[in-house]
């Protein structure tokens, strides 16, 4: 422009410095979702209904509450709850206040909690006293200044929603922040021992929308009902449902039969499950008998799905999934594959985790940080406006995880020609037999087709001579019988004998983490027990 010859990113707007190009906030699109859509439908609360407005009028009331308390931008806050209404309006406050959370695991232990609050500074910790009541009391005598608000009456400390009631609703302004502050600390498993924060930037989060939004198939009239943990991937669905015009339904956990009952009652159109819930439904007695028909969209990832349980999921309930892939460090939206991609004429596609979002920079490296031919495995790396700012207090494992200044997500795949990506393995969970690598997940998939079969996880186990072998632990479908050779056989027909297990054990259940995935380290537990280091 002619005169100007020093552009400046900034200007002032009301007597504040604001960032001229500063992308929005979650806080920001929450806003804009609950105005746009102030008389619809937008959560309900058993039999009882919130529009937007109401929804909005609800936040606004959490936020000077929680001001009035001090907590504010940056503020370090955390939340331990089950699913329930209220902590959608408690997280929506703080989105708005640009305050900085921390979800804890509702199956966590106490040791646990005590160095997530430790360690991520916590101030604030809002609890729902009648599910964690014990554990807040615990919580409060280990960490004296921590402060505890309650969702319910207590001791323990004030109610944040009986302070909020005594506050008028104010139009609803979301605080400014920037792009790379830490607008939340979200725990992942260390191989320390000891849980690592993932520091999550604004930009990541609306980076995160930004892809499901655009790049995830969404029914026409989302009624999403979210079984998952609100702590985690069930929150990452509040904000787009909103923003497409559509209503929430919470309910505290995952039963199937109350899953099975909602979506008949509220006509649900879409939901999110992980892998083991979709098991469990589909095994469930009063499946065949329940009303279906409004899904539109089931969402699945956080583990991998077995090709097989997934066929007979489409074939009984149509052509509605669409499966997300990413990890804590890279949410959800590295890579999606919709529903027409889940093509019953394609089998082998039903194995993939679909194709990387335009947003992400995605590549598969080997461990020198080469790119891998196609169709060769190497480890799937990200760059991009998606990824973290880094571990919390850990710079030598951030240093590991951004080498040569990619996101190392651990996780090994293989492309395809059409350029879908099939996870073979995470690189830590990788069996090494007589010199040869297995990746369970290749086994599971085997085993998985047995129509006896209702879930496997497979591992590598000492053996003296070979270093490990290879065994499944498997689940049998209701009133199945396992036939251990007939899986060891159809594996090493399948796979080859290097590969095929060589014990199956049959068991009642496999221990899942506190998001529902198998949790191959307990497992392992099992059979390394003693053993100084889990490799042999």
């Amino acid at each position: 422009m002619p005169g100007v010859t020093d552009p400046t990113r900034t200007c002032f707007n009301y007597g504040d410095l604001v960032t001229l190009h500063d992308m929005v906030s979650n806080g920001d699109l929450l806003v804009a979702a609950l105005n746009r859509n102030p008389d619809k439908p937008a959560v309900y609360l058993g039999d009882e209904v919130l529009t937007g407005a109401q929804v909005a009028a609800e936040v606004s009331r959490y936020a000077q509450a929680m001001a009035s308390l001090g907590i504010g931008q940056g503020s370090p806050t955390a939340v331990l709850a089950l699913n329930r209404p209220e902590v959608l309006f408690n997280m929506g406050a703080g989105m708005v206040l640009g305050a900085r959370g921390t979800p804890l695991h509702p199956m966590g232990s106490l040791d646990d909690h005590v160095y997530i609050l430790t360690d991520a500074g916590t101030e604030t910790l809002v609890v729902d006293t009648t599910i964690f009541g014990e554990r807040a009391a615990e919580l409060a005598k280990a960490l004296p200044s921590l402060r505890i608000l309650t969702f319910d009456p207590s001791d323990l400390g004030e109610s944040l929603p009986a302070l909020a009631a005594g506050f008028e609703p104010q139009p609803l302004v979301a605080a400014r922040v920037d792009p790379d502050d830490v607008g939340s600390l979200a725990y992942t498993g260390g191989t320390t021992g000891k849980p690592k924060g993932v520091m999550m930037p604004p930009r990541s989060s609306v980076t995160m929308t930004q892809i499901q939004l655009a790049e995830w198939d969404w029914p026409d009239e989302p009624r999403f009902l979210i079984a998952t943990p609100l702590s985690h991937a069930g929150a990452a669905f509040f904000i787009p449902t909103l923003l497409k015009g559509g209503s929430i339904v919470v309910i505290p956990w995952f039963d199937p039969e109350l899953v099975l009952e909602t979506i008949e009652k509220f006509r649900i159109t879409a939901t999110m499950v992980v892998p083991t819930m979709l098991y469990v439904l589909l095994d469930h007695p009063g499946f065949a008998d329940a009303d279906l028909s409004s899904l539109e969209t089931v969402y699945y990832g956080a583990a991998a799905m077995s090709p097989t349980r997934l066929t007979e999921a489409i074939e009984k309930m149509g052509p509605i999934f669409v499966q997300f892939y990413g990890q804590a460090e890279c949410p959800m939206a590295i890579c999606v594959m919709n529903r027409a991609d889940h093509d019953l004429s394609r089998p082998e596609r039903l194995a993939s985790c679909g194709r990387p979002a335009p947003w992400v920079r995605v590549r598969l490296l080997d461990d020198d940080g080469n790119e891998v031919p196609k169709g060769q495995p190497g480890e799937i790396c990200v760059q991009g406006p998606l990824v973290m700012l880094g571990y919390w207090n850990k710079p030598e494992q951030t240093a590991e995880a951004f080498a040569g200044g990619w996101l190392h997500t651990g996780d090994i795949a293989r492309e395809d020609d059409d350029g879908f990506f099939y996870i073979v393995d995470r690189k830590k969970d990788m069996i090494v037999t007589g010199g040869f690598n297995v990746f369970p997940r290749e086994v599971e998939d085997v085993i998985g087709e047995h129509p006896s079969v209702a879930q496997v996880a497979v591992i590598g186990v000492p053996d003296e001579r070979w270093g490990e072998t290879v065994k499944a632990v498997v689940v049998a479908r209701p009133g199945a019988t396992v036939e251990v050779d007939e899986l060891i056989a159809l594996v090493k027909d399948r796979k080859g004998s290097h590969v095929a297990p060589k014990s199956v054990d049959v068991v009642d259940d496999i221990p899942v983490s506190a998001l529902g995935k198998p949790d191959k380290k307990a497992l392992r537990e099992r059979y390394w027990a003693g053993a100084a280091r889990q490799v042999n």
